[in-house]
């Protein structure tokens, strides 16, 4: 067959290989090396001391069942680097191992690991925080992170995995991470973290990519670690991150990109050619992911990679939750049983699982199978959650275009949909239909399109007038401070992008994937000087875990979101049953004017739990026949 070849399921019945053991399993007395690639007339392996230089040895595989190839070599090979030569009926190609834990420099030659000899000090014992009462996902990029001098990090580890382990003399933590650690975000979302192409790892401190662009799946990247030609340390330094997050009180998820690879010729292409990537009936690759490639999710053996994959990183690293890149690329089939295998190894629920429920256009999905997008949401898990673009644009604007307002900044006409967020989608609205609240992520930024402050800044900006950015305005402190008490008081889980809390500005760069670091950093100095916007959303954390009501996941939760009503443009409120610590009464409004609005409330003694300015209350409220006023640009929760 050649690499145009439309693989189908007689192809998967004969080929289809479960076993976990492909790539280099490595103990002090030898290692086995599992190859597969069903369409082989050979495959050589070779041995090197280093990353670079010449194989010191060579070794023939030998075919077995289902186009797996091995050969034992003994002796202890651990940091041994290698690479193969296969031949195919298209010729002779060397590649590195697609099913390699670790890497030289570049990922371009792998290397055995005994993982057993990569943990570092405390890993062995090391486990997640306790399950949260709520989920406050908070998305990181590791460089971002600490990249800025005001970070508290010593030069040589900003924007390393290092910089979150770093302790000064004293065994103080780095301001970047007391920050973190104090705001009260229950998971850390990392942007990728495997081994990407779009950086050189032997390059300075200046580049900068998000890290969409995957090279090695199961090997962390080696512009965040100390020695990227050693990948062994990529490995422990990874985990000493991940450990350190662990002990701050913080689950780790990781932000995987299964839908395609950045180079189509891949180590997987070069070892199966045309098996893993979708064609058009022409032979053409599809572009779904926009990326040139996608990845032929529905083939046996591209959900077992991926599958395998994501269940190594829960197991050797400890990874608490998998965020997936365009899922809409993916399929629900293949979704559904991520989430059964990750709740049969670890405890149902135990690891959290989500992605984009969308694709940059079209992709040929495999027979009998179906993309994991928004409309088939009601064929996922409720333990399947989705990004929730409906209520991130009914609360700040469309995302794609720059100046169209949402609720808190002037949109009109929206207050139905506001009302439909707060109920976290389950009535069915707009053709949408999670089967629980539990599949609903809500969020008003991340690190696509504009900052949540760029979006209110652009908005808010006239003809001629300069971008507000850089300032400290009260009419968009107030807008920001609205957006955010809105994402807190909708069911589903809560996420929001580092730096959201302090105003997070990127000066108007919508798309900064590649933009240089001081664009894409978080600025230390800004945290500061919008200290109070922090607070605001600090006391909306431990607000959001005080309300049980706020935190169902259940299919009938949206039921208890009762008294849904649109006072006017820009004015609705609803009623939470049942929602308080206690089992009390919530009443929840948002006023996106800018005068006070009046609201009678339901008979009762009612208690100021949150408005626009403090989210930490517990103020008696005194009201003339039961009314209440909510000031403009703000929320209100009251507890009866």
């Amino acid at each position: 067959m050649d690499n145009t070849t439309q693989y189908g399921r007689e192809f998967d019945r004969w080929y289809a290989y479960d076993g976990c053991d492909l790539g280099a399993v490595c103990t002090p007395s030898r290692t086995v090396f599992k190859l597969w690639s069903p369409e082989a007339i050979r495959v050589e392996l070779f041995l090197y001391q280093s990353d670079s230089g010449c194989a010191y040895e060579r070794r023939t595989l030998t075919l077995g069942r289902q186009g797996v190839w091995s050969v034992q070599v003994a002796g202890d090979l651990h940091r041994v680097y290698y690479d193969y030569e296969v031949e195919t009926a298209a010729g002779t190609v060397r590649t590195a191992d697609p099913y390699a834990v670790a890497c030289g420099l570049n990922g371009a030659r792998s290397m055995v690991a005994d993982l057993s000899r990569t943990d570092p000090e405390g890993f062995a014992d090391d486990c997640a925080p306790p399950m949260p009462p709520e989920n406050i996902i908070y998305e990181l990029h590791v460089k971002d992170f600490s990249h800025d001098p005001a970070s508290g990090v010593p030069e040589e580890y900003r924007g390393k995995f290092k910089a979150f382990a770093w302790r000064d003399a004293e065994g103080r933590p780095p301001l970047c991470v007391e920050h973190l650690k104090s705001l009260g975000v229950t998971h850390v979302q990392l942007l990728p973290i495997f081994d990407f192409a779009t950086v050189d790892e032997s390059g300075g401190g200046h580049q900068f990519n998000w890290g969409y662009d995957p090279l090695n799946y199961n090997v962390p990247e080696g512009s965040y670690v100390t020695d990227p030609a050693d990948g062994a340390v990529r490995i422990r330094e990874c985990k000493e991150m991940i450990h350190t997050l662990h002990q701050n009180g913080m689950r780790v998820v990781m932000d995987v990109v299964y839908n395609h690879t950045y180079y189509a010729d891949s180590w997987l292409e070069r070892c199966a050619p045309g098996y893993y990537y979708r064609r058009w009936a022409d032979g053409a690759l599809s572009n779904g992911s926009g990326c040139g490639n996608d990845i032929a999710a529905g083939r046996a053996m591209a959900d077992n990679y991926i599958l395998h994959s994501v269940l190594y990183w829960a197991r050797e690293y400890h990874i608490d939750g998998f965020r997936f890149d365009l899922m809409g690329l993916l399929t629900v089939e293949l979704m559904n049983r991520i989430r059964r295998a990750l709740d049969t190894a670890f405890g149902p629920g135990e690891k959290l699982v989500y992605g984009e429920p969308w694709r940059a256009a079209d992709s040929p999905m495999e027979p009998d199978t179906a993309p994991a997008v928004k409309h088939n949401i009601h064929q996922l898990d409720p333990g399947v959650a989705m990004f929730c673009d409906a209520t991130r644009d009914a609360i700040k604007g469309d995302c794609f275009h720059a100046e169209q307002p949402g609720f808190v900044n002037g949109g009109m006409g929206l207050g139905e949909t506001v009302l439909c967020s707060a109920a976290g989608w389950t009535g069915g609205e707009g053709g949408f239909h999670p089967r629980a609240c539990s599949q609903i992520i809500n969020y008003i930024s991340a690190h696509d399109n504009y900052t949540l402050w760029d979006k209110l800044a652009l908005c808010a900006s006239g003809d001629g007038e300069a971008l507000p950015y850089e300032e400290t305005r009260d009419d968009l402190l107030a807008q920001n401070r609205l957006a955010a008490f809105m994402c807190f008081t909708c069911l589903g889980n809560v996420f929001l992008q580092a730096g959201e809390e302090f105003a997070r500005t990127k000066l108007g760069d919508g798309n900064s994937y590649k933009s240089p670091p001081e664009v894409n950093q978080l600025d230390w100095h800004r945290a500061w000087r919008f200290g109070a916007l922090t607070d605001y959303y600090r006391q909306l954390i431990r607000l959001r875990k005080s309300l049980p009501g706020l935190c169902r996941k259940s299919p009938g939760a949206g039921e208890r979101i009762v008294a849904r009503t649109v006072h006017r443009d820009g004015v609705v409120s609803f009623q939470v049953e049942e929602g308080g610590p206690s089992g009390e009464r919530l009443f929840v409004a948002y006023n996106a004017t800018t005068h006070d609005y009046a609201i009678q409330l339901p008979p009762g003694r009612w208690t100021i739990r949150a408005d626009g300015v403090d989210a930490d209350q517990h103020t008696p409220l005194v009201t003339h026949g039961n009314w209440v006023t909510v000031q403009p640009r703000s929320g209100m929760l009251l507890q009866s």
